[in-house]
């Protein structure tokens, strides 16, 4: 089994705005995501006062432990009546992706979502074609579910698929995972 690196969030602050706007607008994370358009500081400045200053959005920062920001995580939508929102994750350095900062911060974020946000359920949107990914997103607890879409991107139409995790399936994670570590 892959070795899980470790990761820690911190909340994402004005000052990541120059960092996460490069992340972004580089062409190898940018046409992993749905929405491809370019990045600018002004529309995330924009994205910072009307999402996440009113509580629609929980932003943080992947740094490792030598505290190198390597990526962001998210939940958008958030939906405090129906306990559910949107994960989305990126990382943003090159050198950082396949080492497993991914899935450390996707648990990290998950037990946020669960433990101070009070969430109920957490769902998921990727290309399909993003393989790295759909693997990153089932390590960390998530499963597919029979949604699908199609997206119209600059390579054309690609299909998208859902993936989700429930309080109940990430609480018996979490138990198997610390009984997995005890063996070890």
């Amino acid at each position: 089994m892959k070795q899980v690196q470790a990761v820690y969030l911190r909340p994402m602050a004005i000052e990541d705005t120059e960092q996460i706007v490069k992340w972004r607008n580089q062409e190898w994370v940018r046409r992993n995501f749905i929405y491809q358009k370019p990045f600018t500081k002004e529309g995330h400045l924009e994205w910072v006062r009307t999402q996440v200053l009113p509580g629609h959005v929980v932003q943080f920062i992947i740094c490792l432990p030598d505290g190198r920001a390597v990526g962001s995580v998210y939940f958008r939508d958030i939906d405090r009546e129906r306990a559910v929102a949107e994960y989305g994750i990126f990382i943003g350095e090159k050198d950082a992706v396949g080492h497993g900062y991914g899935t450390a911060a996707a648990k990290d974020a998950l037990a946020y979502a669960f433990d101070k946000l009070g969430l109920d359920r957490v769902f998921l949107r990727f290309l399909a074609d993003n393989t790295g990914a759909r693997k990153s997103y089932e390590r960390a607890g998530f499963h597919m579910t029979d949604r699908q879409e199609t997206a119209m991107t600059p390579q054309g139409e690609r299909k998208v698929l859902f993936m989700e995790i429930d309080r109940g399936s990430w609480e018996e994670k979490c138990m198997a995972d610390g009984a997995e570590t005890e063996e070890s």
